[in-house]
């Protein structure tokens, strides 16, 4: 696997493929899709509703498995990975947001982030977690207290608190309105710069490509272009 000595490969893709059964109908939902993320890299992947993004984002996490081809995570082989492997990558490597938040309502935004560093090998502080996501002095809120894109950033914070290599999300906006997703968005770019995170976020938003390093089009199972910003925008400059 190639690297570069600035900006090493820390995950590629090679022809995946994912078909999933549907009674008797088979369903094609990646198509020979290849890729490499490097590290500390901010990548958009970008495309309609049901074009393969969720399934890809889920097999380049440790969720999923691909039908066939190929998956590295630096010199550990995931593609022929157990379960028990798999487990371990997600633990050790992965951090993720989804579209909801999935905190639990009976913890404070500190205690929620806490569930994750007390399993962690090399935490975070978890008011520093907070802190990278503006949200400090709502440690003590219960999630009920908080607003949307307050429960997505304390999720956001969940996420890396662990110190993940990789940062996956899947439409970490796509439940907020427009200034609220913004605010999230801002955490992510925070995060991915200060930490060095190399950050994948999923949308069906095109207004969101413009802070990528890398924006990747996909529709169909398929990867229809590549393309790299000249300048990385801020979430403010930002417009849908």
């Amino acid at each position: 696997m190639s690297e570069t000595n600035a900006h090493p490969i820390v995950l590629r893709a090679q022809d995946l493929t994912k078909v999933y059964a549907m009674g008797e109908v088979s369903v094609q939902a990646l198509r020979g899709v290849s890729l490499e993320l490097k590290k500390g890299e901010f990548l958009v992947l970008l495309g309609p509703s049901g074009g393969g993004k969720s399934t890809l984002l889920n097999i380049l996490g440790g969720l999923d498995t691909p039908s066939s081809g190929e998956l590295w995570y630096r010199d550990h082989h995931l593609s022929a990975a157990d379960e028990a492997e798999l487990t371990r990558y997600r633990r050790e490597h992965v951090g993720f947001v989804f579209q909801f938040y999935n905190l639990i309502p009976s913890l404070t935004a500190l205690e929620n982030v806490r569930l994750v560093t007390d399993i962690a090998d090399r935490p975070m502080d978890s008011l520093e977690a907070l802190r990278l996501v503006g949200l400090e002095p709502r440690r003590d809120h219960f999630p009920s207290q908080l607003s949307g894109g307050e429960q997505q950033r304390v999720a956001v914070a969940r996420a890396i608190a662990k110190r993940p290599d990789m940062l996956l999300c899947d439409e970490p906006t796509g439940a907020l309105d427009h200034a609220t997703g913004k605010l999230v968005l801002v955490a992510l770019k925070r995060v991915n710069e200060e930490l060095g995170t190399t950050t994948v976020v999923i949308t069906h938003n095109a207004g969101i490509a413009g802070m990528a390093d890398r924006v990747l089009r996909l529709a169909d199972g398929r990867i229809l272009s590549v393309e790299r910003n000249a300048r990385r925008l801020d979430p403010e400059e930002l417009s849908w």
